[in-house]
């Protein structure tokens, strides 16, 4: 569990929320903190072997075997408008599963499962970028950080990239 300190939310906040609470598993894409509600998250992966799926849109960086099951391996930095990774740069994957499909979100790095108050949550803010108001349900502003919370559905919704 994590101390108020390492979550970058201050006690009296805390005490203030009458205990309602949302836990999200927090990450890293191209130096910015995202979160994913913790129930959404099916496995976290370190570097796999990615084969290439021709013809795939842009975001879909190819498939990846998962103890038998095959699962596409997203890169959010498509979606999100962020540079390319560097072929040296560690990588690791989020599984999480969206209409009965596992999907592999490719990362930088996995952070920690924060506790954060729900009074804590605010809307997108109008100067966050139209790609990343798109893909997230909100932030929560930390002492340290923004995390800018990515909604599973809007982000695996290949519809909304295609017509862009």
């Amino acid at each position: 569990m994590n101390t108020s300190s390492e979550s970058g939310v201050s006690d009296a906040v805390a005490e203030d929320n009458n205990g309602e609470q949302l836990e999200y598993v927090t990450l890293t894409i191209g130096g910015q903190w995202f979160g994913i509600p913790v129930l959404s998250v099916q496995d976290v992966l370190g570097p796999q072997n990615i084969a290439m799926i021709p013809l795939a849109p842009p975001e879909v960086a190819g498939s990846l075997n998962l103890r038998g099951r095959i699962v596409t391996a997203i890169d959010p930095r498509v979606r999100l408008g962020l540079p390319k990774r560097e072929e040296n740069e560690a990588v690791m994957s989020v599984v999480v599963e969206h209409l009965g499909e596992l999907y592999s979100l490719l990362i930088d790095q996995v952070g920690e499962v924060l506790k954060l108050p729900s009074n804590r949550f605010e809307h997108n803010p109008a100067s966050l970028d139209p790609r990343w108001r798109d893909i997230s349900t909100g932030i929560y502003r930390l002492d340290d950080r923004l995390v800018i919370v990515i909604d599973i559905e809007r982000l695996l919704n290949f519809s909304t990239t295609l017509a862009a």
